[in-house]
Parts: C-alpha cells; structure tokens; sequence
C-alpha cells in the first residue's frame, strides 16, 4: 500500500465517523480540558504570588518553577504510577489506569507551564496597576484581579501552551493511563500504539486530528487577541 492509499484511508477514517477514532478524541479532549480547568486556578495563583511576594527563598522556588518546565512527562508518569499504584501511597483510591489518574498526571504537567507564564507575565506589566487600583480603594484581591486582567492575553497564551503540553504528551498518560481501549486510549498513545501494529491509517487519521487541534487553540487565542484590540 502506497502513502497515497494510506492518506486516504485516514481520511475515509476522519469523514466517516468511525466511532473508534472519535471516541480517543473525545478520551483525549475529556482528560485534558479536565485537567486544565483545574490546574490553571492553582497555577494563576502560584504564579501571581510568586511574582508580588516578597519572602525567603522565593529565588530558589521560581528557579525550581523554571526548571520543571523541561521535566520529562514519562518521570512524571513514573512517579504518579508508584504513588497509585497497589502498594503506593495512593493505591487504596485505586485510581491506577483510569481516566483519572491522567487528569492527574497532566494537571502536574500543565501546573509549572501556567504558572510559570502567569509569573512572567505579572513581572512584566507595568507595577503602577496594582498601586493604582488600590489607591482607589480596591482591596488587595481586587487589586490583584485588576493586574491579572491587565496580563489576561500572556494569561491566555500560557493557557494555550499549557493545552498543547498536556494534549500531546504520550509518556505520562501511557504510564498511567494504560492505553486500555474506550476508557484511557488517548489520541497520542492510539498513534504510538497504531504505527507499531503498522496500521498507519489510523496513525495519520489521529495525528491530522492533533495537528487541528494545536492550530485551532492558536487561531482562536490570535482572533480573542484582535478582538481586544491587542497589537
């Protein structure tokens, strides 16, 4: 078989609704919007702390922070799945090959990407923001708020950096997602899974689908940018 018939094999595959292909997209987009939803309050608030707060060993955390940012997902996996698994801390939740113990392990992955963005971001806009808003009488959490709108385009780009980590990593969800067919099967460990049984229809099928999805998030943050009269 050609590559010509293979694409259009995927694509037969895309257009004809085949369950199989759609419900690993749905696995996939389920895990990781879960995931972000939960990390990026955590990471916002990390983040914005770390960059007003002044205390002893603030340096060395936001080295830390910065560092995690390359921490390979599969030690990441590797770690959660010692901590789930039977005789783990966390083995008696029995959350181990769930679709749960991925939201887990991508809402670590995502959590250093947000909130390391958020404290760039903070760090860069102008101080005056805060100090004024609350020389009008806004309370510090207001205040606060006040900045974090201010930032809200660098906010939303670390949004979009953090959906991309976390929905194209293969080694944490692999690890302790388990690749089990309809219920931890996401479209990355589908596409490791698929091209080594050969069958790279569905490989290119799957790996069309991720390709729309990173263009998509990135089309949609450019337009939210226009649309707020962002340069």
């Amino acid at each position: 078989m050609t590559m010509l018939d293979t694409t259009s094999d995927a694509f037969r595959l895309l257009f004809s609704g085949d369950r199989e292909l759609w419900g690993i997209v749905a696995v996939s987009l389920y895990v990781s919007l879960s995931a972000l939803a939960i990390a990026t309050p955590m990471a916002v608030a990390a983040g914005y702390g770390l960059a007003v707060a002044r205390f002893p060993g603030r340096r060395a955390l936001i080295v830390v922070l910065q560092a995690m940012l390359s921490f390979p997902t599969v030690v990441v996996g590797l770690v959660l799945y010692l901590v789930l698994s039977r005789r783990g801390l966390l083995g008696a939740w029995q959350l181990l090959f769930t679709p749960e113990a991925m939201i887990l392990g991508q809402i670590l992955i995502a959590l250093p990407v947000l909130a390391a963005f958020t404290l760039a971001a903070v760090q860069a806009g102008d101080p005056r923001i805060h100090q004024t808003a609350v020389s009008l009488g806004a309370s510090p959490t207001r205040g606060a708020f006040t900045v974090l709108f201010e930032t809200r385009f660098a906010i939303f780009a670390a949004v979009c950096q953090g959906f991309g980590r976390v929905i194209s990593e293969v080694g944490c969800a692999l690890m302790v997602g388990g690749n089990i067919a309809g219920s931890t099967r996401t479209i990355t460990t589908a596409i490791a899974l698929e091209t080594s049984k050969g069958d790279f229809a569905q490989g290119i099928a799957l790996g069309f689908v991720l390709l729309v999805l990173a263009f998509g998030v990135n089309i949609g943050f450019a337009l939210l940018q226009g649309r707020g009269g962002a340069p």
